[in-house]
């Protein structure tokens, strides 16, 4: 992934819960404890694409609220793949690539500012 991907726009979350930067740390931190892709890519891997499409709008939302660029925007993706029931398996790979990615990210903004 490039250096210049942003992964996390701490700025605008933290606008997103009012300026509560203490708000916005335990945000990321019940994603982090909770998010996980496993049942999108089980639901993938064995077609079944209700599932995977619920599973991927779910992150999707998750993602815009704590302003997660990079997730939401490869998520966003993946869902439209799903819908369209084409899904390119590079684009789930890009997808766990850039989540793991954004939990790195999570810790840092955790750590700053925790």
């Amino acid at each position: 992934m490039a250096d210049d991907v942003m992964y996390i726009n701490t700025e605008e979350g933290i606008k997103r819960v009012m300026d509560n930067t203490k708000l916005y740390v335990k945000l990321l931190t019940k994603f982090r404890a909770e998010t996980s892709l496993d049942e999108l890519v089980a639901a993938l891997a064995s077609g079944d694409m209700e599932n995977a499409q619920v599973q991927a709008h779910t992150i999707k939302g998750i993602s815009a609220n704590l302003s997660l660029s990079e997730l939401f925007r490869q998520v966003l993706e993946l869902e439209t793949q799903i819908k369209a029931r084409s899904v390119d398996p590079g684009q789930t790979e890009k997808v766990k690539a850039v989540f793991t990615e954004t939990l790195q990210e999570i810790d840092r903004v955790i750590a700053q500012n925790g």
